[in-house]
């Protein structure tokens, strides 16, 4: 067949390089070249023929042996899957049997486990409230103890507070007493500055009158000529004492 192609092109490699007829679209070709390469092609042909009806006549036979082939295949196939379905359901089984066993097992070593955990477990709960028991009551014991104790010192503390209270008071009424006392020393220590100061200004106004009685009667004779000389002796000893 291949051949055939083979002489087509150089066919047409010939006719497009062959050498054209003026004033026509004819050419010129060589016709030995020509004749030569169709006769080649002509002998191609028959055979390429007769190989393509050989595969005809072989299809039905190959498609046969092909589905022969598949059906096998495919019996074969199937076959060995529900084998191996088959082997692995056995071992499943026989997995699923062994873990059951296992399982068994452990469910019963668990509940022993368990049994004697809560055995123990109330042994130690009983020993647990039994020592609690004993330190709550040695605890109440005590408490009552430092309960009565603290009462007693309660009771002491109290008297000593009420002692101490009076003790207050009765400091209290006597700083009372006292500022009352500096009080009433204060405004008698004020009436007799009051008094003595009243006292000594009435002595002063008195003196003071005198003098001025005395300026006066000195004024007037001085202003009368005909009056007797002023007497300095006469208003000395009225002033000495009246300092005095």
């Amino acid at each position: 067949m291949y051949r055939v192609f083979e002489a087509l092109d150089e066919l047409v490699t010939i006719v497009e390089e062959a050498r054209g007829v003026p004033m026509t679209s004819g050419c010129v070709v060589p016709r030995g070249d020509v004749l030569e390469l169709l006769d080649d092609v002509r002998d191609a042909i028959p055979k390429e023929m007769d190989d393509a009806q050989d595969v005809l006549d072989h299809r039905d036979e190959v498609i046969s042996t092909a589905e022969s082939k598949a059906d096998k295949s495919l019996t074969d196939s199937r076959t060995e899957a529900e084998r191996t379905v088959s082997s692995a359901r056995a071992e499943a089984e026989q997995m699923l049997a062994e873990a059951r066993e296992q399982a068994d097992a452990l469910l019963a070593d668990a509940r022993a486990q368990a049994e004697q955990t809560v055995t123990s477990g109330q042994r130690e709960y009983e020993d647990h409230v039994s020592r609690a028991q004993s330190e709550a009551d040695r605890m109440v014991q005590a408490g009552r103890a430092a309960y009565d104790q603290s009462v007693h010192e309660g009771k002491s503390e109290q008297a000593k507070l009420v002692a101490d209270t009076e003790v207050v008071h009765a400091a209290n009424v006597e700083s009372k007493r006292i500022v009352e006392q500096a009080h009433e020393d204060a405004e008698r220590l004020r009436g007799d500055c009051d008094s003595y100061v009243d006292s000594r200004l009435a002595e002063f106004e008195d003196l003071l009158g005198r003098t001025l009685r005395t300026v006066g009667k000195g004024r007037q004779q001085l202003r009368s000529p005909m009056s007797a000389p002023f007497d300095y002796e006469e208003w000395r000893p009225e002033s000495s004492a009246d300092s005095n």
